[in-house]
């Protein structure tokens, strides 16, 4: 889950609040506070500690934090916004049909138990029928017009070389577990069993014979694509991710895939250029599909169908997935209601047609112009600190200056909106085929940009989306409108309070433009090297540090946090806190206010930031977390960063031989 972060691919939470209804909040809660914690010990555990106290961890979730507590809040508005689209009998084809009727269908029990596991079984008849490499591959190019990604994933976006251009990718995929260690390492054994005792349940349930041989044929298959896959941090380097291939080369380098019946059965001309991901993982699954028996890759297919269609079927099938992919993998105890699960799918699939009422009813112009202001604010002292970067020379600071006046805001919703007027939504139909066709209507609608332009207004997140993002092909910060709202932004807060949130939220996206992959953009959102060779050593040097402090954090017993997994993130945290404090310290103007409930302006500003991400969590999360997770733990993103900042020693008077304390020496700084 994307918990601010540079966009290559998004994954996010909606959460909003209403405005009409929404309660003054304070500026800064002192109740969140832990006054038996000392700062300089444990100033995570400080700031949050009355939080977590107060809100102990519910059995429907895996973790739960400030961003839960607006999920929370933001379902209670959505279901009754859907509510209200129910009464006012929507016409048909409307968006407001398409909402009402995906979200009523989630909610009835009755019908999904009833039909069972038949809404799979055209599928399954289809993946029976393969009788030869033709039609195993025509078969795998539909799975993935319907978002499916058995063995791979195709998707259509920016030529990061030439921003104006989209163009098709291809990347590794086909993990049912996500993450190739989950089968690679020997700690992990227990969850294998898990999983494939979870896919016979669900290939019994679905009815294909044999449910235990299907299954074990799946895991062969996915260990197989675990051995090929690259790790969580090479996938990373988006340089290395970069392979440009005519389809002829494509066709030519894997002929095993068939990528010509691929693209004959997803319509799509074969092109001047595509993207290969991972070309060794290509490489592997080439001689995979070659040497393994037809059988086990339609198991493996069958699999891949019936698990993915799980959470859309009766009761059987859900309890199924949530047993495994839930309570074993990250510790939940008990099934969200089904209210909250048919919204979330609704919102998931038509999410701009549910922004456009969110924004209508929750959303203020005035909300939008302060946040403008400080991103011009924060942009003005991201400048102050390039100019003053000691490691870096005039040429680069030159150019990164460029980029940085060229950065585009998004703020609270998008100018123009997504038109689903072609996507059909009929309650005839299964609620498992309504969202299978709404998945193939967004592919379509992804492939379909492949030829145009990109369109450089669109936004890839929702506006009810409580999150926001950098994109390094478009040179853009995005700020849905519910990111705008505490604890994040408060417009009766004081600065402090909102430079330390919003502020460092805001400042936090723009140094994604000078991460580590960042970085590699220009101004215009190409990837070129515009660093001199001396510039970039200085950069990594200084990242190295950062990556070790984190490797040395201890997550559970045995588990360290991944420093080179979250270095973007790490990075983005330490100069959103870097840059905001400067702001707030411009906006004072040369006067200083004076203390607000015993606590200095400085003191608010760090206060806020860690109150951004209290959390109560499982350990299992906790590890689920450090393997797949570009973002540091909440703890890690509060203390382990806080200690490489003077000016927060300097405002909670942390001295040599706290616990908070890091020698100077130790330190790093990079923005």
């Amino acid at each position: 889950m994307n918990r601010f972060g540079c966009i290559m691919a998004i994954a996010a939470v909606a959460m909003t609040s209403c405005k009409t209804e929404e309660k003054t909040a304070p500026a800064l809660d002192l109740t969140w506070l832990d006054t038996d914690v000392l700062p300089s010990e444990d100033f995570y555990r400080y700031a949050t500690g009355g939080w977590m106290k107060k809100n102990p961890l519910k059995p429907e979730y895996s973790r739960y934090g400030t961003f839960d507590a607006l999920a929370d809040n933001n379902e209670k508005r959505l279901s009754e916004l859907f509510r209200e689209l129910e009464s006012s009998n929507p016409v048909p084809g409307s968006d407001a049909q398409k909402i009402s009727d995906l979200y009523k269908m989630g909610l009835d029990s009755v019908r999904l138990n009833q039909e069972g596991a038949a809404p799979l079984q055209k599928g399954l008849e289809m993946i029976n029928a393969v009788s030869d490499s033709r039609s195993f591959t025509e078969m795998l190019a539909t799975m993935h017009l319907y978002a499916e990604a058995p063995f791979f994933s195709a998707y259509v976006m920016s030529d990061m070389v030439d921003s104006d251009r989209n163009v098709l990718y291809f990347s590794q995929d086909g993990l049912g577990m996500s993450d190739r260690d989950y089968y690679l390492n020997p700690a992990d054994s227990s969850l294998k069993a898990g999983y494939e005792a979870y896919l016979g349940k669900v290939l019994s349930l679905a009815g294909v014979e044999d449910a235990a041989k299907a299954a074990a044929d799946a895991m062969t298959v996915e260990n197989a694509i675990a051995e090929a896959s690259w790790s969580s941090v090479e996938l990373r380097d988006v340089q290395k991710g970069y392979n440009p291939m005519t389809a002829e080369e494509l066709k030519a380098a894997y002929p095993g895939v068939d990528f010509g019946t691929w693209f004959r059965t997803a319509g799509i001309a074969e092109q001047e250029k595509v993207i290969v991901g991972q070309p060794s993982y290509f490489a592997a699954l080439d001689s995979l599909l070659r040497t393994v028996d037809l059988s086990v890759l339609k198991n493996y297919l069958a699999a891949q169908y019936i698990s993915g269609s799980s959470v859309y079927l009766g009761d059987d099938f859900y309890s199924a997935w949530f047993d495994f992919f839930q309570a074993q993998m990250a510790g939940v105890k008990s099934q969200k209601p089904r209210w909250k699960r048919s919204l979330s799918v609704a919102n998931g699939l038509v999410p701009e047609a549910v922004g456009k009422l969110y924004v209508s009813k929750y959303f203020s112009g005035e909300q939008k112009e302060k946040a403008k202001s400080m991103v011009e604010n924060i942009r003005a002292a991201l400048k102050q600190h390039i100019d003053s970067l000691d490691w870096m020379s005039d040429t680069t600071k030159m150019v990164a200056i460029e980029k940085l006046e060229a950065f585009t805001p998004k703020i609270g919703y998008p100018d123009k909106w997504k038109d689903y007027s072609t996507l059909i939504i009929n309650p005839t139909l299964s609620y498992c085929d309504n969202v299978h066709n709404a998945a193939r209507w967004m592919m379509a609608d992804n492939f379909q940009r492949l030829g145009k332009p990109v369109d450089k207004t669109e936004w890839l997140m929702s506006p009810q989306t409580v999150n926001a993002y950098y994109n390094p092909t478009t040179n853009e910060i995005c700020f849905p409108a519910a990111i705008l709202q505490p604890p994040f932004f408060n417009p009766e807060a004081d600065d402090a309070v909102n430079y330390g949130a919003i502020g460092v939220v805001i400042s936090h996206e723009m140094t994604h433009g000078f991460d580590d992959q960042g970085r590699h953009f220009d101004k215009d959102g190409n990837m070129t090297d515009w660093w001199t060779e001396a510039d970039a050593a200085a950069f990594k040097a200084k990242t190295d540090v950062l990556v070790a402090q984190f490797d040395s954090v201890d997550v559970l017993p045995g588990l360290k946090a991944n420093g080179a997994l979250c270095l973007g993130e790490n990075i983005a945290d330490q100069g959103g806190l870097r840059i905001a404090y400067t702001a707030l310290q411009n906006s004072f103007g040369g006067t200083h206010p004076e203390p607000v409930d015993g606590f200095t302006a400085e003191q608010r500003f760090y206060l806020s930031y860690a109150g951004v991400w209290a959390m109560n969590i499982t350990d299992e999360e906790k590890a689920r977390l450090t393997k797949l997770d570009v973002h540091s733990l909440g703890e890690n993103r509060v203390n382990v960063t806080l200690r490489n900042l003077q000016t927060f020693f300097d405002a909670f008077g942390i001295k040599e031989g706290d616990r908070m304390y890091r020698p100077e020496e130790e330190r790093v700084v990079i923005w």
